[in-house]
């Protein structure tokens, strides 16, 4: 699995996952789980079947909301962002978020429009306003580049 948190082993901490499979969301305790070279291997109660248990790798993990902590101003979950709608400045629009990368230095937004865009989040910098509400986001970014 790739866990989106800043410890990639601290996904182990909530309970329960919610994991979509056979087009059914199911909640699912884990017993135990530890690390595996860049992957985490969790045991899944009442799962010990080693054949079913391959039938769950790659399978998305979702956590209700209320787990997660509380973030501070200009602070945002990837979950959030995605979506948005991109417009520079001077109110051209760039396009949508499609998805982030995280390259060590900051994260960037992968955003897809009439073609698409790499722009770092940068805030206060080169992201100027999040709307979560509204679905917007305002870059101070050269639409050419």
């Amino acid at each position: 699995m790739f866990a989106y948190t800043d410890d990639r082993m601290s996904v182990l901490d909530y309970q329960p996952w919610y994991i979509e499979k056979d087009k059914k969301l199911q909640a699912v305790k884990i017993c135990s789980g530890r690390k595996q070279g860049k992957s985490i291997v969790a045991q899944l109660e009442g799962l010990d079947d080693r054949n079913e248990a391959e039938t769950w790798v790659g399978l998305d993990i979702y956590i209700p909301r209320n787990q997660l902590k509380k973030l501070g101003k200009d602070e945002f979950y990837w979950s959030d962002l995605i979506g948005l709608n991109v417009e520079t400045k001077a109110g051209e629009a760039l396009g949508r978020i499609d998805h982030m990368l995280e390259t060590g230095a900051n994260d960037v937004l992968v955003v897809k429009g009439d073609r698409e865009r790499l722009i770092p989040f940068v805030m206060h910098q080169v992201v100027t306003t999040v709307d979560i509400d509204g679905q917007r986001m305002v870059v101070d970014w050269d639409p050419d580049f």
